[in-house]
């Protein structure tokens, strides 16, 4: 099945399963991830960049309500994180830390782009 701009999925369809003609959302997703770990994991094998992943927010709270965790990096620009499923911990093999180091930033999706682009 493939989407446009303005296409609702039916009731019965899973949206991660539409595609755009080469490629499901599930595993678009799953690219992302595994881009993300390899890039994160050569940054924290480097000492480059503030890199690491906590199951809490800064702030103590559990990511998402639990059975999720955080990876967050620091980059000259500001922070750049995404949140993912426990059983994705080890694909991420940087510091571990009780807690986010630091508060989030507020960065949007288009911050992060922005600081990646930078770099």
């Amino acid at each position: 099945m493939i989407i446009g701009k303005d296409w609702i999925p039916p009731d019965d369809t899973e949206v991660g399963e539409c595609s755009d003609g080469y490629h499901t959302f599930n595993e678009l997703y799953e690219f992302r991830k595994v881009y993300n770990a390899a890039l994160f994991n050569e940054w924290a094998e480097q000492d480059k960049y503030d890199v690491h992943k906590s199951v809490k927010h800064h702030e103590g709270d559990d990511c998402l309500g639990g059975g999720w965790f955080i990876v967050v990096a620091v980059l000259p620009e500001g922070q750049i994180s995404n949140h993912y499923e426990m059983k994705d911990w080890e694909l991420f093999k940087v510091p571990e830390h009780e807690k986010a180091l630091f508060p989030f930033d507020g960065h949007t999706a288009d911050d992060v782009l922005a600081r990646l682009k930078a770099i």
